[in-house]
C-alpha cells in the first residue's frame, strides 16, 4: 500500500532533528541464512524508537550490529554521521553506546551506587559522585544507594541498570527486551517510568521487544520487522491504524479481513456498506475492485438477535476479564473478531447481527489469500 522507508515522521521528534543513528542497507547472515536483509533506518535526536517483531525476525541482531557486538556483511552503521563499520570498524567499547540487557547484569557484590559508578571510574571523584547522586535521584532511588542488588526489587534493579548505562552520558542507549524479566503489573509500571526517565534525561534510545503493547506505549516511532525485513516504520498510531502490509496488520492486534466490492459511493461488505471516505486511500478510481477491509475487534459490534434477523453466528468466545473476545462467522464466510464488555451475555453459537462501529478510517488490501499469518483473530 505504500513504500516503507526509514525516514517516516517521528512522533514527538521534529523532522529537522539531527540524525543520531543511521543504518544503511544492512545485510547479515549466519551459516548461510540471511538474518537481516537490506535494512535502512534512521533514528533522530531525543527519539525513542522500538524494533518490534516476533522471535527470530532479526531485531536483536540489529541491536547487536548497532552496539558493535557484530559486524554487518554489507551496508553501513553511522553514529552522528561517522561510519563505524567496514574497513574502519569501531569496536563496542569505543562507540559511545550504552546497553541495558534484559537480565540487568548488575554486580551482586557492589551497592546500587557502586554499580552506577562502575563505568565512570576514570572521572574525577567529585564529578563522579555528583553524577551518581543525580542519577539516583533521576531514577527515584536516592534512598537506596547503599543497598546491594539482592536487597532491591526487580523494578529497582532495572532502574539501577538504566542509571548505570546512562552514567557515561552515551550518545545512544540500546534496550534489549528491558521488561521481559518483570511480572506483568510491574512491567506496565516500569514502561511508563523508563520512558519518563529517558525523556527527562534527553537521551536517544533504541529498544527491542516482541511485545506490541510495550512498543505502542513507550515509543515515539515503531519499526516493525519480519524475517529480517523492515515492514514499516511510523508512529504507534500510524503502524496500528494504517498498516502497510498484511503482516503488520496481523501482528499489531487481532486483525480480521472482510471481503469488499468497491461501488461508486461505498465498499459493499458482509457487515454493511462502508462509505469510500471512511476507507484510507481509497478513491472512486478503484470502482469495481475487489478488496479486503481490515477491521479490529473494537471496530465491530455483534448484537444477539432472532435467527431470521441475523447475519452471523458466534463460533468462539474467549473471556479476558474486563472484556470478552468473540469470533463471529458472518454470512459471507468471513470471520471477524468482536470485543465486548465482560458483562455482555452473547454466548457461543448465538445468532447475531454484526455491524461496523468504527469512527476512524479503515485500512484495506487488494483481495488475496487470507490466512492466520495474515492476521487471523486467533493469533495469541
Amino acid at each position: 500500500m505504500g513504500e516503507v522507508t526509514g525516514s517516516a515522521s517521528a512522533g514527538e521528534t521534529e523532522p529537522e532533528s539531527q540524525t543520531v543513528l543511521e543504518l544503511d542497507s544492512i545485510d547479515k547472515s549466519y551459516d548461510g541464512t540471511n538474518v537481516i536483509r537490506d535494512l535502512s533506518l534512521a533514528v533522530h535526536e531525543g527519539e525513542l524508537l522500538t524494533l518490534l517483531g516476533p522471535s527470530g525476525c532479526g531485531k536483536t541482531t540489529t541491536l547487536r550490529l548497532i552496539a558493535g557486538l557484530e559486524r554487518p556483511d554489507s551496508g553501513a552503521v553511522r553514529l552522528d554521521e561517522e561510519t563505524v563499520t567496514g574497513r574502519d570498524f569501531v569496536p563496542a567499547e569505543r562507540r559511545d553506546v550504552g546497553v541495558v540487557f534484559q537480565e540487568f547484569a548488575l554486580f551482586p557484590h557492589l551497592s546500587a551506587r557502586e554499580n552506577i559508578a562502575f563505568g565512570i571510574q576514570e572521572w574525577p571523584d567529585a564529578e563522579r559522585d555528583e553524577r551518581v547522586e543525580n542519577l539516583l535521584e533521576l531514577v527515584g532511588l536516592s534512598d537506596h544507594g547503599t543497598k546491594s542488588p539482592d536487597e532491591l526489587s526487580g523494578g529497582q534493579q532495572q532502574r539501577v541498570a538504566l542509571a548505570r548505562s546512562l552514567a557515561p552520558e552515551p550518545r545512544l542507549l540500546l534496550l534489549d527486551e528491558p521488561f521481559s524479566n518483570l511480572d506483568i503489573d510491574l512491567r506496565v509500571e516500569m514502561r511508563e517510568e523508563v520512558r519518563e526517565i529517558l525523556k527527562e534525561a534527553g537521551v536517544t534510545a533504541v529498544s527491542v521487544t516482541h511485545d506490541q503493547e510495550e512498543a505502542m506505549s513507550i515509543s515515539d516511532r515503531v519499526a516493525v520487522m519480519s524475517e529480517g525485513n523492515l515492514e514499516q516504520v511510523g508512529t504507534p498510531e500510524e503502524v496500528f491504524q494504517q498498516p502497510e502490509s498484511r503482516f503488520v496488520a496481523g501482528f499489531l492486534g487481532h486483525a480480521s479481513f472482510v471481503a469488499g466490492h468497491v461501488k461508486e459511493d461505498c465498499v459493499e461488505t458482509g457487515v454493511g456498506c462502508v462509505p469510500l471516505d471512511r476507507v484510507h486511500g481509497l478513491t472512486d478510481a478503484y470502482h469495481g475492485s475487489e478488496i479486503d477491509l481490515m477491521v479490529r475487534p473494537d471496530d465491530v459490534r455483534a448484537r444477539r438477535v432472532d435467527p431470521e434477523a441475523a447475519n452471523g453466528e458466534v463460533v468462539h468466545r474467549r473471556y479476558l476479564g474486563p472484556t470478552v473476545l468473540y469470533r463471529v462467522e458472518i454470512d459471507t464466510g468471513d470471520v471477524v473478531g468482536c470485543m465486548h464488555n465482560h458483562a455482555d451475555k452473547v454466548s457461543h453459537e448465538d445468532p447475531v447481527f454484526v455491524s461496523l462501529d468504527a469512527e476512524h478510517e479503515l485500512a484495506w488490501f487488494p483481495r488475496g489469500e487470507r490466512t492466520m499469518a495474515d492476521g487471523g483473530v486467533d493469533r495469541e
